[in-house]
């Protein structure tokens, strides 16, 4: 009995921590104020990972569309989530607006966070993430997490994958992350 508490308890106070973060309902002068506040943390986390990776600026140039999320809060005792919000981009513009959740089962504790962003190299793999009602990295497309050499440059085998990811911590770059798992589903504002 006592084991199962542990392990549910942390789901207990996990479960409303997150859904009190997910976006409501609001006036249109709200759901603007939040799109403004996603669109400059999408620029921001753009220009960190050019900084962090030259060859990533010139990949985003031949990129369908770009799915950044500037701040993705995780945290947990044993039981961990994750939550973030973003925007997509084509051509430049944001097109979308979308969360960014991920549940996890291990020896966690604390809080930290990260930025992600996935780079959607062909047409078929940007047409499918627009139009599913839901989309899960590894399930309904598989992201290649990208790494960069010493010299700076992407490695070729990743240059090659229809979805190319990058997580950004507060130390940089990091390559050996799975983000296999994540859900991303739209968000009405």
């Amino acid at each position: 009995m006592n084991r199962r508490l542990f392990i549910q308890l942390p789901s207990i106070v996990l479960i409303p921590a997150i859904a009190a973060c997910t976006t409501t309902g609001g006036s249109d002068t709200d759901a603007a104020a939040k799109r403004r506040e996603i669109d400059a943390g999408v620029d921001g986390t753009m220009s960190k990972l050019f900084a962090s990776a030259s060859s990533a600026q010139a990949l985003s140039r031949d990129a369908k569309g770009i799915l950044a999320f500037p701040k993705i809060l995780a945290a947990g005792f044993i039981v961990g989530a994750e939550y973030g919000e973003g925007a997509l981009r084509v051509a430049g513009s944001s097109v979308g607006y979308y969360r960014t959740t991920t549940a996890s089962f291990g020896f966690l504790a604390g809080a930290q966070s990260k930025a992600l962003i996935l780079m959607f190299m062909t047409d078929d793999a940007l047409k499918g993430f627009q139009q599913s009602k839901g989309w899960t990295a590894g399930v309904d497309g598989s992201v290649a997490i990208a790494t960069i050499g010493a010299n700076g440059q992407l490695d070729t085998n990743t240059a090659r994958a229809p979805v190319i990811g990058f997580v950004l911590t507060n130390a940089g770059l990091m390559g050996n992350l799975s983000v296999e798992g994540t859900k991303i589903s739209k968000l009405d504002i």
